[in-house]
Parts: structure tokens; C-alpha cells; sequence
């Protein structure tokens, strides 16, 4: 559902753009790009600074989330909750859980971990990628690592910012038996060793999590080393942690947050969880793909939980594809789909979740109920896939709510042989300003091979309240053309078709046109 104003924009060649106004296409962008798809008794949008409302969740406040996959890294990026905390003075934040397990890590790095005498994880730097000659600084840490390049800051002080090489060394001694494990998240080229041994070797150009598991005796020893590299044009990161892997308790956290009655939950997915080629072995998530389009379980379930203790949900779903949210619909008051929202995209979702921007934005992609509505591919059949051959999505291909309404009036067309012109009254019903997209599809009757409907024409229009005004769609004879069996061709055919208008792809937002093609021009 591109916008046409969009093509404009691509005209301006970034560079020549200050960053004021780069931030403003940005954040325009962003805006125009976010869906409504549920919003119960009008929850939204908020009213801001009149009451306490809690944000959990795992993106709430995940940077390199914003930016999705090949990407440039820009100079400041407005987190979800960033965005939130300038408009909503009372907010209790919580990150709740990660974004696919179901456990809380107890970092051990403080208690358990030393190297040369002293508490935590030494790390060792070099000016050059192959760990060779004096070192340039040496760093020690008792939290959880968490450092990049992106923003040009430095993994330590002296550090450059690309062209070093690290190693970080600890041995690690549990006090109690159990399982542990070592998580290891890194852009470059990094390796484990425990014990000597090396368990990986990545070479990585986007920040990807990695689980190695300790079976652990009391007393143990194990030496943890991890090795880094800058790799020539990627940023770097990197992230490690020797933990415990505690149950996630959903109740404790709720407790948290007594006296508070909505809640804004960020979740979904991540540029780390999809994406190409990817070393990703998690329930769900197989090499950068996807083997199950649900929502991942332990936010799933943290959703539930905070349905059943009271709480109005408002859900904001980050993610590049469609989740499938059928059990969300119930649990959550309003859900947002964000998908990777750039720079501005924290700004963007605050002002749509306060009512600073009427959300217009549509689906470009069906979002299917569950799994079984989009099975294994076993020909190349497209039945019962994609709007175009399916018509009981959870929420339908060109769906978007806005908090405003619309109303739809009769179609007039006028034209000849293929070439015509559509003429659509769009009133606003509602009480203030918004921006409705018309869409125009195609269905040829004569074929029952034939797409259901195909999308041929949209026009955003922005009306105020109250305000009547008149799309305007032009369909020419390329507009009617279709696969033809009997030639092998897509070709426009003379015969009977339907016209299909509306605000979405969903058969009761849809009214219908019929027309006679009786000549094509050649």
C-alpha cells in the first residue's frame, strides 16, 4: 500500500538533507506506515499525563529493532519508550521478558566469575583485527557486556572505532551445581572457547544471539574466552553474559505494578530473529526463516496474564512479517502493528498512541489467523494464500483503523474499452480530521481460476470532520489483464469483470461494480 507522496521523496537524494529534515521525512514516513488494527471501546488514543501507565516489553526499548534488516545506522534513534517518556510524565518501565524465552537470566559475572585476581570479565583490545602486539586498553566487567560501534562510540576507552580486535577471558566457578549458560550476541567475526575448546565461529554482519549451555558441578572450573573481530564496512557490537536461567514469573512482575491500569506491552519480533542467513535455532526461527507465525510463547502467555489480572492491554507488534495474533485479540484492548519503525519510529508510535496523529496506516501483507491457514508449500498452486485467493484472514490485506470513521458512497465510472474513470464520495463521519485510502480491485468473473480480487487502484484522501470529498481512480485496460491458459500470457480479454471499492481487501468492506469489457484496443 505504498503512498504516492513517497515517490517524491525518493527524489530528494538523502545526503542533500539536513538531519532536521531527514528526521522529519523520518518521522512522517513512520507515521503514515503504522496500522491500527484493534482498538476496543476506543482505548485509544490516550490521554496524555492522566493516569499511570506501565511499557513492558522486550522492544520497548530495543535500538537496533528500529532499523530492520540493511541498514544504515543513523545518528540518533527514538526508542518506542524514548518516544512514550516525552509525552507521558507518569511511566513505570519494566522489560519484562525476552522476546522468545521464557526465562530471567541472573547474571553470575559479579559472584562467580574472575581472571587475574580480580571480579568479572576481563576484556584485552588491540588497534588491529588479529589480537597481535601491545595491547591498548584492558577493561573489566561485572554486568552483563553490552557495547557498540553504532553511534561512533567505542568498546572501551582508546578503542577505535572499526579496525581492533578483542578478547574477553573469565573463569567461571559456580557455587552451586545446575545448568548455567554463556550468551554471546555479536556483530563481526567472534568465537567461544570453553575450556580450550571452540564451540562457534560467526562471522556476522547483524547483531545475533547465541546459547551455549555449562552442565555444571559445584567447584567446576571453566575458562570462558571469546574472541573478536572488526569486519571491514559492518559496525560491531557485542554482547555476553554467565548466567542462570531463573522461570520467568509472570505474577512477581505484575505486582509491580499495583495501582496501574494500562499497560503499553512492545513485542513481537526482531531484525535478529528474521532476516537472511542467519545463524538462528530457536523454537519458531530456522536460519533467518520463519516455522511458525505465532506470536512467540512467553509473550503469548505475559499477555494472558496481564488480561487475567485486570489490566487494559494495549499491544504494540514490531516485526517485518505478518504475526499471527488470534489469541491477542482477545487478550489486548488495542494492538498496533509498528513493524520496524526507523529512526523517528518511537516518536511516530507516541503520537499516534496520544492522538497527535490519526493512524491511516494499511496492511501490505495478510495477517493469517493461526498456523494452519498458511500450511507447507507442496505445489505452486496459490489457493487459499495471500488475499488475492483467500477471504478469512484474522486481519485482511488493506485493513487499517483510524479514530475517526468513514463512509463509502456509490461508485460513478465513466469511460470506454478498458479505459475508465472512477469517481468515489468519501465522507468523514466521524468527530475529527483523518486520512482514509480508497482501494480498487479486479475480479474477472469469466475465469474460476482467477484471483478473487486483485488490487488495480488506491488514493489516500484527508478529510476533516464532517468533510465529503470525491476520489478519483483511473483504470486502463492494463488494469484488466489476467493470467490467459489458453495463450500462456497475461492479457487483457474482453467479458464480464467486477469492480470491487472500498477501504480494505475484506469482502464486507468491499462494494461492488459490475462491467461489460466488450473491446480492447490493440
Amino acid at each position: 500500500m505504498d503512498d504516492p507522496s513517497l515517490v517524491e521523496w525518493s527524489k530528494i537524494p538523502y545526503s542533500a538533507m539536513s538531519t532536521k529534515e531527514s528526521a522529519a521525512t523520518s518521522l512522517d514516513m513512520a507515521r503514515q506506515t503504522i496500522v491500527l488494527l484493534q482498538n476496543k471501546q476506543h482505548i485509544l488514543p490516550l490521554k496524555r499525563n492522566a493516569e499511570k501507565i506501565a511499557v513492558i516489553g522486550p522492544n520497548a526499548d530495543n535500538e537496533p529493532m528500529m532499523w530492520g534488516n540493511y541498514n544504515g545506522v543513523p545518528n540518533r534513534t527514538v526508542t518506542i519508550l524514548d518516544g512514550i517518556k516525552a509525552k507521558q510524565k507518569n511511566i513505570t518501565y519494566l522489560p519484562g521478558c525476552d522476546l522468545t524465552y521464557d526465562k530471567v537470566m541472573d547474571c553470575r559475572m559479579a559472584t562467580e566469575c574472575s581472571y587475574d585476581g580480580r571480579k568479572g570479565l576481563k576484556g584485552t583490545f588491540w588497534n588491529n583485527t588479529e589480537m597481535e602486539g601491545k595491547a591498548i586498553a584492558t577493561e573489566y566487567y561485572t554486568q552483563p557486556l553490552a557495547v557498540t560501534t553504532n553511534g561512533m562510540h567505542v568498546f572501551a576507552t582508546g578503542v577505535p572505532v572499526e579496525d581492533f580486535s578483542a578478547k574477553y577471558e573469565t573463569t567461571f566457578i559456580p557455587k552451586e551445581a545446575g545448568e548455567y549458560v554463556v550468551n554471546v550476541e555479536g556483530t563481526g567475526h567472534f568465537e567461544l572457547y570453553i575450556n580450550g575448546e571452540r564451540k562457534f565461529s560467526h562471522h556476522i554482519w547483524r547483531a545475533t544471539p547465541t546459547r551455549t549451555v555449562l552442565q555444571a558441578e559445584k567447584g567446576q572450573q571453566f575458562q570462558i574466552e571469546v574472541r573478536f573481530q572488526t569486519v571491514k564496512t559492518w559496525g560491531a557490537s557485542m554482547k555476553i553474559n554467565v548466567a542462570k536461567e531463573l522461570d520467568l514469573d509472570y505474577q512477581q512482575m505484575i505486582a509491580q505494578l499495583k495501582g496501574i491500569d494500562k499497560v503499553i506491552f512492545v513485542g513481537g519480533i526482531s531484525p535478529a530473529l528474521e532476516g537472511e542467513e542467519m545463524p538462528v535455532e530457536i523454537a519458531g526461527f530456522k536460519g533467518g526463516d520463519r516455522t511458525s507465525i505465532e506470536l512467540p510463547k512467553v509473550q503469548r502467555d505475559f499477555l494472558k496474564a496481564l488480561k487475567a489480572a485486570g489490566k487494559q492491554v494495549i499491544f504494540v507488534n514490531c516485526s517485518g512479517s505478518a504475526i499471527a495474533l488470534t489469541p491477542e485479540t482477545t487478550s489486548c484492548e488495542a494492538i498496533i502493528q509498528a513493524w520496524y519503525a526507523g529512526q523517528e519510529g518511537g516518536t511516530a508510535i507516541a503520537d499516534v498512541l496520544f492522538g497527535d496523529y490519526n493512524p491511516s496506516g494499511k496492511l501490505p501483507v495478510t495477517f493469517y489467523r493461526d498456523d494452519s491457514q498458511l500450511p507447507d508449500y507442496e505445489d505452486y498452486s496459490m489457493k487459499g494464500r495471500t488475499y488475492r485467493y483467500f477471504d478469512n484472514p484474522l486481519f485482511a490485506f488493506g485493513y487499517g483503523q483510524s479514530y475517526t470513521d468513514f463512509e463509502i458512497g456509490k461508485a460513478e465510472i465513466q469511460g470506454q474499452n478498458g479505459t475508465y474513470k472512477l469517481h468515489i464520495p468519501v465522507t468523514n463521519t466521524g468527530k475529527c480530521e483523518g486520512t482514509e485510502t480508497v482501494q480498487v480491485y479486479i475480479r474477472n468473473t469469466a475465469d474460476p481460476e482467477a484471483p478473487l480480487k486483485t488490487l488495480r487502484a488506491f488514493q489516500r484522501i484527508t478529510l476533516k470532520a464532517g468533510q465529503t470529498a470525491t476520489a478519483e481512480l483511473t483504470l486502463t485496460p492494463k488494469s484488466f489483464e489476467f493470467f490467459d491458459s489458453e495463450t500462456n500470457t497475461m492479457r487483457t480479454k474482453a467479458g464480464e469483470y467486477r469492480i470491487l471499492y472500498g477501504n480494505s481487501s475484506r469482502s464486507e468492506d468491499l462494494k461492488e461494480l459490475p462491467l461489460i469489457l466488450d473491446t480492447i484496443p490493440e
